[in-house]
């Protein structure tokens, strides 16, 4: 879905900016006089002296009261949109389905929240993990897993992973049948007070 909008926005803009750029391309080096043809009624750059937007553009709704709160409205929905599209591109996307191999050929589909749930329990079942949180992102076929870890205040970070790679990860790879499941971890150590000597 993002991919398919983010390629007909891309498109509409592209073209946008080529047609204009073209516009004024043809304009300010004068090639309709100089190719000899000539150019639609409504079309913006006629010469090399002609302006983007000339007195009469910008003086036409000067006294209305509504062009300047409809011009800032649309420019603030223009710059929200933007946010937002630029927000979506940052955000790593969640694989909504793992292609496990069922071994008929065909395969099967599981669900990438019950694949993060199970490796989030099978995570938090290690010696030294107090919490963690996974996020399986990339493609069906080949997943990452986001491991966030919360280590208890005695858990050495090397045994942590170390149990992390070779039980959890290989269980759930071995169990969806997957060729790989990479993964990133995140470590974090779980906050607690001090303890007073006496």
């Amino acid at each position: 879905m993002y991919r398919t909008v983010n390629r007909a926005l891309l498109g509409l803009i592209g073209a946008g900016l080529l047609a204009l750029g073209a516009a004024v391309l043809l304009g300010g080096l004068d090639l309709q006089r100089r190719w000899g043809f000539e150019v639609p009624s409504w079309w913006p750059f006629r010469g090399p002296d002609d302006v983007v937007l000339g007195d009469e553009g910008r003086t036409r709704f000067r006294d209305d009261w509504w062009w300047w709160p409809v011009v800032i409205a649309i420019l603030v929905v223009l710059l929200i949109l933007l946010l937002w599209w630029l927000l979506a591109q940052l955000r790593r996307h969640r694989v909504a389905t793992v292609l496990v191999d069922s071994g008929d050929g065909e395969g099967a589909r599981v669900q990438g929240r019950a694949l993060e749930s199970v490796l989030t329990a099978d995570a938090e079942a290690v010696d030294g993990i107090a919490q963690a949180h996974v996020r399986l992102t990339g493609r069906p076929t080949a997943p990452l897993a986001r491991v966030g870890l919360q280590l208890e205040a005695h858990a050495a970070p090397a045994n942590a992973l170390e149990q992390l790679s070779r039980e959890t990860l290989r269980h759930a790879r071995e169990s969806a049948g997957l060729g790989s499941l990479r993964a990133m971890a995140q470590l974090r150590a779980v906050r607690h007070r001090a303890r007073r000597v006496t």
